[in-house]
């Protein structure tokens, strides 16, 4: 099966500053789909906040409609900062056949669809997962020389799980550096001329390969990129999981100097249940946002009803956590 991307993006809708000229400046996007629309909307306030002085160009690709009373939250922000967003309606279809899991669904994969649009109109592109928050100012990320790098990454963990992904994928070069794909500062023209969208189709494709993607997108670009992308420090992507409140004891990783917190795992800073002191960068952002009276997500799902009933319970809510777990428990049924 051959995936063509020709024609996916069926709809934009652009938002605020049109006139604003595209090559003065700084490419973000987002490949969401309704779940974390809210999530994408206070990452982007995020940046604005901590970045006054950039001129940004925001990218939201889609697949879901979106309600007249969301994209009035995005005209909100255009207005408030004096930026552009621009809104891509996509037909997901052909990625749906592409492998998913429990934990990722289709999705991941728009950031493929987000580089073929953009490989001959622009340059470079900051990709951001929707569950990353900006903590200060981007410039020394900016700053990087990406001349014969494909894209600017931060590596995870250390060289033991290099290996472990290694061995697990069956690909020795991944032993070299394994990094996560939820910040990623693209050089559209390397990846065009390396051809990655479709190397990364025909791997992801491949039956011989496909059993063993644990990440899918991320896994396929790491088996692909090795000795091609350029690692940066941890600031520009730490991760944190909100789930670590359920331990007795954790460190919270993120420092004065940290640029990128990326909120992993299935509970995100916008549920309900997650109001700690560790998703005050989120909360910050969206107190600021066209979101900020816009209850928290309430848990739908039987995982994050689950989820939902034990972080209750580590809140002491328990009349809380008895009908959260009734409610994943019947969601089982």
């Amino acid at each position: 099966m051959v995936i063509n991307f020709d024609g996916m993006v069926k709809k934009t809708i652009p938002i605020g500053n049109i006139e604003i000229d595209d090559s003065s400046c700084q490419h973000v996007a987002y490949g969401i789909d309704h779940n974390f629309l809210y999530g994408s909307g206070v990452s982007i306030v995020s940046l604005l906040m901590h970045n006054p002085h950039i001129q940004f160009a925001f990218h939201i690709f889609i697949d879901n409609s979106m309600s007249d009373e969301d994209i009035a939250k995005f005209a909100e922000i255009c207005h408030l900062y004096n930026t552009k967003i621009t809104i891509y309606f996509i037909d997901s279809n052909n990625v749906k056949k592409l492998p998913t899991t429990k934990n990722w669904t289709h999705a991941i994969y728009f950031r493929f669809i987000i580089a073929e649009y953009f490989k001959d109109k622009i340059d470079y592109l900051l990709y951001l997962d929707a569950d990353v928050v900006c903590n200060r100012n981007i410039d020394e990320l900016l700053s990087h020389n990406l001349l014969g790098y494909i894209a600017a990454v931060v590596p995870e963990r250390d060289k033991a799980w290099w290996q472990k992904r290694a061995d697990s994928l069956g690909f020795p070069s991944v032993s070299k550096g394994y990094f996560n794909s939820g910040v990623m500062y693209i050089n559209l023209r390397t990846w065009k001329t390396n051809n990655v969208t479709e190397k990364s189709m025909a791997l992801l494709m491949d039956n011989e390969v496909s059993h063993r993607l644990v990440y899918p997108d991320q896994d396929v670009l790491n088996i692909l990129l090795t000795d091609s992308v350029l690692f940066i420090s941890s600031i520009f992507n730490t991760q944190f999981s909100l789930n670590y409140e359920l331990k007795k004891s954790f460190d919270f990783p993120v420092k004065r100097t940290t640029v990128f917190i990326h909120y992993v795992g299935p509970t995100k800073p916008w549920h309900e249940w997650a109001n700690y002191e560790t998703a005050q960068p989120f909360l910050e952002a969206r107190a600021v946002s066209p979101w900020r009276n816009v209850p928290l997500l309430k848990a739908k799902s039987s995982n994050h009803l689950r989820y939902c009933a034990k972080h209750n319970i580590n809140q002491r809510k328990y009349f809380f956590a008895f009908k959260n777990y009734m409610a994943y428990f019947f969601s089982k049924i």
